[in-house]
């Protein structure tokens, strides 16, 4: 594994010591004094930007700051686009970044005009699940039948997702090589449009999470084969008639030899920020996540309720990198120094 960069590390211990009583109090000694800009690494209305959203209407409901909050989205490159304009505005305390795990997966893969070790780390609210699903009018009644087909068809079978080498197409990667298939990965701008495509039968299948594919599971256009999740998912209530999100078994139930995939919810400030300003961030995310409009925003989405700071949050992106690193390497995406 690789080690994280002194600056990285430093912010590390900076949110790290917001947890605790001394160093909270002495963050309360810094405010912001302008505006803050919520910088959405992705287009509006996708699940980042209700993030955003989500958390921005619960601080100015709260009163949760004594400024204003704007949002602005910034999803050119795949969403890096807002990392280098956070990366520009270094030591700017008035800067927030909503992102995914991608924010430090795509310096492995591809050239994108920052480092992850340029930002600041703030923490992890949540946690999108993964669900296969694929078109009503399909012949695909299981992921058992979905994987037959894609051995059948030989590299024929279309895959959708959104976006080449982000999170839908690691996973499908992971698919293929847990079930011993080939497929083609067919990429679309969002995970929106990906849905639209499957509901029209344009794709076989998708691996959209819950809230991007809901509407069309309940206009009975798409069906749901597995979550990518150790147990099923909790909530009980009916989307059709005869199904609901408790109802779909589990990835593994279903022979595909996956435990769990999850993509998760970051915010990030921008870098050389001082020790007050960044634990006065990670102590305001804190406050949001206990507020009872983001536990209904969480389960709305049927997304985990995750939420690392500090020095746990610098090890599981150690972690992860170190993870996504293996698989990079043996597609071919790693990016050669």
């Amino acid at each position: 594994m690789n080690r994280m960069s002194t600056s990285f590390a430093l912010a590390a211990v900076a949110l790290a010591a917001a947890a605790s009583a001394p160093f909270a109090a002495a963050a309360a000694d810094w405010k912001p004094t302008r505006p803050v800009e919520f910088i959405v690494t992705a287009g509006p209305g996708g699940g980042t930007d209700q993030f955003a959203r989500v958390v921005q209407s619960i601080i100015q409901k709260y009163k949760l700051m004594p400024v204003a909050v704007v949002v602005s989205n910034k999803s050119g490159g795949a969403g890096t686009e807002g990392l280098i304009y956070a990366k520009a505005a270094k030591g700017d305390p008035n800067k927030l970044v909503f992102s995914t795990n991608l924010a430090y997966l795509m310096p492995m893969i591809t050239k994108v005009g920052y480092s992850i070790d340029d930002l600041t780390p703030v923490a992890i609210m949540a946690a999108d699940e993964f669900i296969l699903w694929s078109y009503a009018d399909g012949p695909y009644k299981t992921a058992k039948d979905l994987v037959a087909a894609a051995k059948a068809k030989n590299g024929g079978f279309k895959m959708g997702g959104a976006q080449s080498k982000d999170t839908d197409h690691i996973l499908t990667r992971q698919i293929e090589k847990a079930t011993g298939t080939t497929m083609t990965y067919v990429p679309f701008k969002s995970g929106g449009e990906v849905a639209v495509q499957l509901a029209g039968g344009h794709v076989e299948a998708n691996t959209n999470n819950p809230s991007e594919n809901v509407s069309h599971w309940r206009a009975g256009k798409v069906r749901p084969l597995c979550v990518f999740s150790k147990n099923r998912l909790p909530l009980k209530d009916k989307v059709t008639a005869d199904m609901g999100w408790n109802d779909i078994p589990t990835c593994k139930e279903q022979g595909i030899a996956i435990d769990e995939f999850r993509m998760p919810r970051t915010v990030w400030a921008a870098g050389d920020l001082t020790p007050e300003q960044s634990a006065y961030y990670g102590k305001l995310m804190a406050q949001v996540r206990e507020k009872p409009e983001f536990k209904e925003w969480l389960q709305k989405g049927l997304q985990t309720d995750m939420f690392v700071t500090g020095t746990e949050l610098a090890r599981y992106i150690a972690n992860d990198k170190a993870n996504h690193k293996v698989q990079f390497s043996q597609d071919g995406w790693l990016l050669k120094d």
